[in-house]
């Protein structure tokens, strides 16, 4: 490329829309507790994950491992893809949202989980029938997509603000 179609290249890649991507694993325990997280910067709680590092080269899978680590502090392989939400809102581009299997936690690995003090104030498990309390808009909604899939064995949910679009 010349120094000229190099800049018309960056140029053009700068005009394009913006969408922010993250990922989160879902964990359950024993009893089928969902494992959530209370961030401190903001109301609400969420699942252990966040922003998609993609400009380093990271992938869904890897940004949703990066953080479970940094946030709860279990390095763990993840599971399945679960979910593929677009959630729009207010005053913010189009979020692509990955959800992936956590697996289920036991006792011990409850006990390891320690928390980023920076970000989150704590953590609790959460029945199904209480994610919506928790989880507000369309995260709850996802989350109980996800769970339904765990359920039924079936495929990955394609989702647009947390409901299913087939």
């Amino acid at each position: 490329m010349t120094t000229s179609s190099t800049s018309d290249f960056a140029a053009y890649i700068a005009s394009l829309p913006r969408v922010l991507a993250g990922a989160a694993a879902l964990f359950r325990d024993t009893e089928g507790r969902v494992l959530l997280v209370e961030p401190n910067y903001r109301d609400g709680w969420a699942l252990p994950g966040g922003t998609i590092e993609s400009d380093e080269g990271e992938s869904p899978r890897q940004g949703a491992r990066r953080e479970t680590l940094e946030e709860i502090g279990l390095d763990r392989p993840l599971g399945r893809l679960l979910a593929v939400d677009w959630s729009t809102g207010p005053g913010r581009p189009p979020l692509v949202a990955y959800l992936f299997d956590g697996g289920v936690l036991d006792e011990l690995d409850l006990k390891e989980i320690k928390l980023q003090e920076e970000e989150l104030l704590s953590w609790r498990l959460v029945a199904r029938e209480e994610i919506t309390e928790y989880l507000l808009g369309s995260l709850g909604l996802r989350v109980l997509a996800a769970l339904d899939v765990l359920t039924e064995g079936s495929d990955t949910a394609e989702l647009e603000n947390g409901r299913r679009v087939l």
